[in-house]
């Protein structure tokens, strides 16, 4: 398994991965067959990297059942959050019970495979809003525009994944980017330096076209910014080497302290993580 040439300081945190076991059916609305990507290969992934927590997110191909991500996320231990998949009618004990198991947020999956529809965005934001949860958010960044008013009247955070997830890369001058940095400058918005190969149109090493959104999100609000891995990297063949993954910060973000606030401070704020000392 390849190592980093980025040695991560103490607290770093991968902020989205899944896990997939085969042994947990699918839900019909799933779009493609996962990988076997089971707790145990990621703690090799985790030690190859470096990384201390990690955040489990639910797989948009198990809908509702959340029983792998808990799971795995029981094995984790207290390294470990959580995002997942509820119904808007979901009762207050089952959300503090999830609360007590590590979870922080629920993910709405806005292109492909997702249960949760737009209009139950408003309702599940008022749900999780006493707790402290956050919506996690995957939709193609090039309709920003059309969002950015409802999501910026959300009564809690929210975290957009992979560098905005523009189907189509874009320049830093786009109205879709642009909207995505006004949503950070409002405070109550993060987004994930992530998976840049979903979107890359030229490819590895650096995926040049997306990585200029990544470098520009640094530049513009590093206060703001996340790292993941995406691990297992599902859906896309051959994977990308994690370890890659976590190297494209050396391109993103030009110097250590920039780089621990996106993978050690960051995190703590959003997950509730303990502080590390410096």
């Amino acid at each position: 398994m390849d190592s980093p040439k980025l040695k991560p300081p103490p607290g770093a945190c991968d902020c989205h991965m899944h896990v997939y076991e085969d042994r947990f059916a699918l839900a019909s609305t799933a779009t493609f067959k996962p990988p076997h990507a089971p707790v145990s290969d990621y703690r090799q992934v985790q030690a190859a990297l470096g990384l201390r927590r990690m955040v489990v997110v639910q797989p948009t191909g198990y809908g509702f059942d959340n029983s792998c991500t808990l799971k795995a996320m029981a094995a984790f231990g207290s390294e470990a959050r959580g995002i997942v998949v509820v119904r808007p009618d979901t009762s207050e004990a089952e959300l503090q019970r999830l609360h007590a198991l590590g979870v922080r947020g629920v993910r709405f999956m806005m292109i492909t495979g997702g249960v949760l529809p737009w209009d139950a965005l408003e309702p599940m934001a008022a749900l999780i809003q006493p707790l402290g949860w956050h919506i996690d958010l995957q939709l193609d960044g090039s309709d920003l525009p059309r969002y950015q008013d409802r999501l910026a009247r959300l009564p809690c955070d929210l975290v957009i994944d992979h560098n905005g997830k523009f189907l189509e890369p874009v320049a830093p001058q786009h109205a879709g980017f642009r909207s995505l940095l006004r949503l950070l400058d409002s405070g109550r918005c993060w987004v994930k330096l992530s998976a840049p190969y979903e979107t890359s149109v030229v490819g590895a090493p650096l995926y040049d076209d997306v990585s200029v959104l990544a470098r520009a999100l640094v530049q513009a609000n590093a206060g703001r910014c996340l790292w993941a891995s995406n691990w297992p990297h599902p859906n896309i063949l051959p994977a990308p080497s994690s370890a890659a993954m976590l190297d494209l910060l050396l391109h993103w973000a030009d110097d250590d302290a920039t780089r621990r606030r996106i993978l050690v401070d960051n995190p703590a704020q959003l997950y509730g993580y303990p502080e590390v000392a410096s």
